[in-house]
């Protein structure tokens, strides 16, 4: 099972139309947006997808009326704070602030989180994997990237555009 993972669109909307394109195009079974989406009319752009939407909230949704009503409408699935998902047999857990993982002592595959707008691929035992593919509301060509986690190995890779 593949993937994608997206964090802080921050309300870029001709870089969230790339990114659905891109990951169409990967055809990932999944997609996880990590938090600070927007705006309601951003997060409609993901109905695009051809896999369902996962996510949480970040610092910067204030919206939260109509970011809950597109979801809702949508048959999105987000939650504030935590998130946990279990795919492929891999427990994952999101968050936006990786300073979030401090509250988390169950054990996990797959930890995926935003906020910083950097890149981030821990894997210190190929068991377990810490991952933020970056910056994706930037406006310079090239140095944009959303990620795909395969579930299988733990590997992953940087779609940039």
């Amino acid at each position: 099972m593949r993937l994608g993972v997206v964090s802080d669109t921050h309300n870029n909307v001709k870089n969230v139309r790339r990114i659905v394109d891109l990951f169409n195009a990967a055809q990932v079974d999944a997609v996880i947006h990590t938090g600070d989406i927007t705006k309601a009319s951003t997060l409609r752009l993901f109905t695009e997808l051809r896999a369902p939407l996962y996510g949480v909230f970040g610092n910067n949704d204030v919206e939260r009326d109509e970011l809950m009503t597109t979801i809702a409408a949508n048959q999105f699935d987000f939650s504030d704070g935590v998130k946990w998902l279990d795919f492929a047999s891999r427990r994952i857990v999101v968050v936006h602030d990786p300073r979030e993982f401090e509250t988390i002592d169950l054990p996990y595959d797959v930890a995926l989180h935003g906020h910083t707008h950097r890149y981030r691929a821990d894997n210190p035992s190929s068991q377990q994997l810490v991952f933020n593919p970056g910056e994706c509301a930037g406006h310079m060509s090239g140095l944009n990237a959303v990620g795909v986690v395969d579930l299988t190995d733990l590997s992953h890779e940087l779609l940039k555009f």
